[in-house]
């Protein structure tokens, strides 16, 4: 069993920072992604951000050069650095573990920015 507890989000107004972080706990194995995920009302969950336990990393085009992922191995911990916030950011953002090709989601953490 697997579980994520996400931390982080908040109201920010546009143009500002926040930092999220997930923390994995549970049967986690060695090779893994994690990464974040978001939806926002009336629209599909996106990936916005992944990384490796081998340190290869994948964004969202509409976040790169913005947002930053990172991992602490030790701790099956991940951040997501969200700076230059937009209203377009606005979403729950969940974070995400994919093992053994399963997935596995935290209960998401609301991020608001405002114009």
């Amino acid at each position: 069993q697997v579980r994520l507890v996400e931390s982080g989000g908040g109201l920010v107004q546009a143009g500002g920072s926040l930092r999220l972080s997930c923390t994995a706990s549970g049967d986690i194995l060695s090779l893994n992604f994690m990464g974040w995920y978001r939806q926002a009302p009336g629209k599909q969950r996106e990936m916005v951000a992944t990384a490796s336990t081998r340190g290869a990393t994948n964004y969202l085009s509409s976040v790169k050069g913005r947002f930053t992922i990172s991992r602490d191995g030790a701790k099956n911990t991940i951040y997501l650095r969200m700076n230059s916030l937009r209203p377009a950011d606005t979403a729950v953002y969940y974070c995400n573990l994919r093992q053994r090709y399963q997935d596995y989601y935290g209960q998401g953490t609301q991020v608001t920015v405002s114009s």
